[in-house]
């Protein structure tokens, strides 16, 4: 997992979450742009599939548990998709709430696999 891309993928994902929360609080039914913030999320997924594949190609390991970080990284692919075809499902402001809760979700998991790919975990105390 390359650090760069982690970052660029957690604040995108949280940022998107934060505004579609906020579109739908508003009132906002999903449209092609809150479709295209998690579609967004959803494809960066797919490039850090790519990346840490070729990297444990490559040769490296994830510090943890490898198998554990794919496990985390497949699970994270299946949520956006799952989120995406409840919006188009069912055209509320809810589903718009629920594309957001999603991209929030993909961002807790970012960190986890950050935690298992490198080693470190986050001491808030």
């Amino acid at each position: 997992m390359v650090e760069w891309l982690y970052q660029n993928q957690l604040w995108f994902a949280l940022g998107s979450g934060l505004l579609l929360i906020l579109m739908g609080l508003i009132g906002r039914v999903p449209s092609g742009f809150s479709i295209g913030l998690a579609v967004s999320v959803e494809a960066l997924l797919a490039v850090q599939l790519a990346v840490s594949l070729g990297m444990v190609i490559a040769g490296a390991r994830a510090q943890v548990d490898t198998w554990e970080y794919f496990g985390y990284l497949l699970v994270a692919l299946l949520i956006p998709v799952i989120g995406i075809i409840w919006s188009l499902v069912e055209k509320t402001k809810w589903s718009t709430v629920v594309l957001g809760a999603v991209c929030l979700t993909i961002a807790v998991m970012l960190v986890r696999m950050w935690q298992i790919w490198s080693g470190e975990i986050v001491n808030l105390s």
